[in-house]
């Protein structure tokens, strides 16, 4: 089931990115990312009501709450610094830049979550730079 979810998401993030390029036009990126962000906001929460999890929120201990707001402190900043780099490049540029966080993930994993750092991550994190810098030069 994780694949599946990985996958739609890998699918709404690239629809994401064209439908944000087309919106954007004309109008200042920050607003654009607060108005993509209010949606966002509704729909999460809406989830939230849909699913009956409000009740979780009393439980969620001082640690997870931290982090879960520096989370958001890094999503808004990468929206923010996204959104003015589509309006002022090429999605076809923009992207595959944007999509080597996949390679930052990776190291950032390896070194402050002691996930394996394997052969094939080794080669995957090369194939995926490598490929970066081919779509972008």
């Amino acid at each position: 089931m994780w694949f599946v979810l990985a996958l739609l998401s890998a699918i709404f993030a690239a629809l994401t990115s064209i439908l944000a390029k087309v919106g954007i036009e004309g109008v200042n990126s920050n607003l654009a990312t607060a108005i993509r962000t209010v949606v966002v906001v509704v729909m999460a929460w809406g989830m939230v009501f849909l699913t009956n999890a409000q009740s979780g929120i009393a439980e969620i201990s001082k640690r997870s709450w931290l982090f879960l707001i520096l989370s958001g402190l890094a999503t808004g900043a990468s929206w923010l610094c996204y959104y003015r780099a589509l309006q002022l490049g090429d999605a076809s540029k923009v992207v595959p830049i944007d999509r080597l966080s996949v390679v930052i993930t990776l190291v950032l994993a390896f070194v402050f979550l002691h996930e394996q750092f394997t052969a094939k991550s080794l080669i995957g994190c090369i194939l995926i730079g490598a490929g970066t810098m081919v779509m972008v030069l």
